[in-house]
């Protein structure tokens, strides 16, 4: 069986957890930037959101697929690499795939 996992970290932290992954052989890892309210980490992080009317910040979700027994190596790896400070710096979530194809590819 499979799994997804998605990552949302701080944006600095999205390099080191990209290298962290690809050391370790993870690879079909998609980034996507997007708003959230993580705890900023800085005023200059922080933004004003008129539609949503909290402070937002830029942050990255990581994204990919594995097999069951890779997801605690894997989460382990995006909890280290994206750790900042001693506070919370983001979640992971894993849930169930129920179907992963191709395409393209020999039929």
């Amino acid at each position: 069986a499979m799994k997804q996992i998605k990552a949302f970290i701080h944006h600095i932290r999205s390099a080191a957890v990209v290298e962290a992954l690809r050391d370790a052989g993870v690879t079909n890892i998609t980034l996507l930037d997007v708003k959230g309210t993580l705890k900023p980490l800085s005023e200059f992080e922080q933004a004003y959101s008129v539609e949503v009317g909290v402070a937002i910040i830029s942050e990255v979700r990581v994204s990919l697929v594995c097999d069951d027994a890779e997801v605690p190596r894997i989460t382990d790896i995006i909890r280290r690499a994206g750790r900042i400070g001693e506070g919370i710096s983001g979640w992971v979530y894993v849930s169930p795939v129920e179907q992963a194809l191709p395409i393209g590819g020999p039929a």
